[in-house]
């Protein structure tokens, strides 16, 4: 294989569509995942300390809880009805990250969203439980009103409290800088000078270091490669990635390598003095740095997804239970099987049993493991093209959603052998693997199924995974049915 050149796998006499071809400097296995890469493995997740996780989220709550109750004091009325308008003000306020985090605190800047909220919370709890008592019902509006105005002297006092909690090193995170030029120095110094905004610089990581140690206020603790090591021994808390030797498409798998870590990352943009301020920016003395969006699968909505993926693959059994019956009966009379087994490759690599139901005569399992496309199989009967054009032969891989193999919605599992070659192929292919695989996907209904392009699949697939949402794998269900209704199955 030529470097560089675009190359189309034959394998079994058929083609496997590639848009890339770049040969592996490690072995297949290894960068199938088999073996795990060092720069995407996952490492052991280190639980970052109570002071950091519980302290400052719970100063802040805490400050909340005695606002409200003084504005319930104030402005009434008081009784258990109240709690209903604190619930929705914790709920607001986690929503707009209130309670997150952040290197700066400002209640000039917090000001806006604290007192729209709290009104906000205060109409919302009238209407739900105010109509009926006449002006009880209404004084939740300047119930929350009160609040608004004791939450922004509360805030001012806890925002002192932490300042000075980090300017005297009591509340501290370990920070690493990728790159070693001008800017990740200027961005080290400001941290040493500047302990209000709570980061203490352990180092710098880069495989070229474009200044000398003499002009680096911390030390260089190795190459890109030792990102994995460095953050597991160094107890890394935040990772903050400025320019470098290394090209973005080197950076974003060692990124995903801090997937499951707890530490958060923040990147400097590119042109970052014509950057405009957002809610994800954090500005550190004049310098905005961009906090790189929570990976999905570390959310509590992730927790979410899976409960949904029980309740409606469990019911969809339930309901589908005739057509599960008629389907498995003419399986097996055209091809005197039911299930079909076939290993498969998900989470973090794994490999699973997935089910489907026989749409064609048993093959030896070296041909049906390695052969790419089936849809001209002479073993394949007029039922069996039926299943896969309507794709009723996916209907058993509910078993595998309720078993925890799979999810309703991600990335299209693949057997071990394309895996492996797919993965030798495509550089951001075995990224895909970090959530489990779907029973339809953002790639599947964008028509990416049978001879299309692996790249794009895999480019479809991270895009969903880096911009997950339970709206998203909702509209994607959507599709499927109506691709399912038009016969659009491969």
């Amino acid at each position: 294989m030529q470097r560089g050149l675009p190359v189309t796998a034959e394998l079994n006499g058929t083609s496997i569509p590639s848009d890339v071809g770049l040969p592996a400097s490690r072995s297949a296995r290894e960068r199938t995942g088999l073996v795990p890469a060092p720069l995407i493995r996952p490492v052991a997740p280190r639980r970052p300390s109570l002071t950091l996780v519980f302290w400052i989220p719970a100063i802040l709550v805490v400050t909340d809880a005695v606002a409200f109750a003084g504005a319930v004091l104030i402005a009434g009325p008081r009784g258990s009805k109240s709690l209903v308008a604190l619930l929705l003000i914790f709920v607001f306020f986690h929503n707009a990250d209130l309670y997150r985090r952040r290197l700066w605190l400002s209640v000039l800047d917090d000001a806006p969203a604290i007192l729209g909220l709290a009104l906000a919370a205060g109409a919302t709890a009238m209407v739900l439980a105010g109509l009926d008592y006449g002006s009880a019902g209404t004084r939740r509006l300047g119930t929350g009103a009160m609040f608004g105005a004791l939450a922004l002297v509360g805030r001012f006092l806890a925002y002192s409290v932490i300042r000075s909690l980090r300017q005297h090193r009591r509340l501290r995170q370990r920070a690493l800088i990728l790159g070693a030029g001008t800017v990740a120095a200027a961005l080290a110094g400001n941290l040493q000078n500047h302990p209000e905004y709570g980061l203490e610089p352990e180092g710098l990581l880069d495989d070229d270091p474009l200044l000398s140690e003499e002009e680096l206020p911390v030390p260089v603790l190795g190459g890109y490669g030792a990102l994995a090591t460095v953050l597991e021994e160094h107890r890394i808390d935040v990772v903050i990635v400025t320019y470098g030797t290394a090209r973005e498409p080197k950076v974003v798998p060692m990124l995903r390598a801090c997937d499951r870590m707890k530490c958060e990352i923040f990147f400097v943009p590119r042109l970052f003095e014509l950057h405009a301020v957002t809610k994800d920016t954090e500005v550190l003395w004049g310098m905005p740095l961009v906090r790189l969006r929570r990976a999905p699968f570390r959310t509590s909505a992730w927790i979410v997804k899976r409960i949904g993926d029980i309740v409606i693959s469990a019911l969809a059994v339930i309901a589908l239970a005739p057509v599960l019956l008629l389907c498995a009966a003419m399986s097996r009379w055209e091809t005197g099987s039911v299930l079909f087994r076939q290993t498969r490759i998900g989470l973090d690599v794994r490999p699973f049993m997935l089910y489907k139901f026989c749409s064609l005569r048993p093959a030896s399992p070296t041909d049906s493991s390695t052969r790419w496309n089936i849809t001209q199989d002479g073993r394949m009967g007029r039922f069996g093209r039926f299943l896969r054009r309507t794709s009723l032969d996916e209907l058993p891989q509910l078993i595998n959603v309720l078993r925890g193999d799979m999810s309703l919605v991600g990335p299209r599992p693949e057997r071990p052998f394309f895996v492996d070659e797919f993965t030798r192929q495509i550089p951001w292919y075995t990224a895909r693997h970090r959530v489990p695989s779907g029973l339809t996907g953002w790639a599947q209904v964008h028509g990416l199924r049978g001879d299309t392009s692996i790249a794009d699949r895999a480019r479809f697939d991270n895009f969903y995974i880096e911009n997950w949402s339970m709206w998203g794998d909702l509209k994607i269900m959507v599709r499927t049915v109506g691709q399912v209704l038009k016969g659009a199955g491969r």
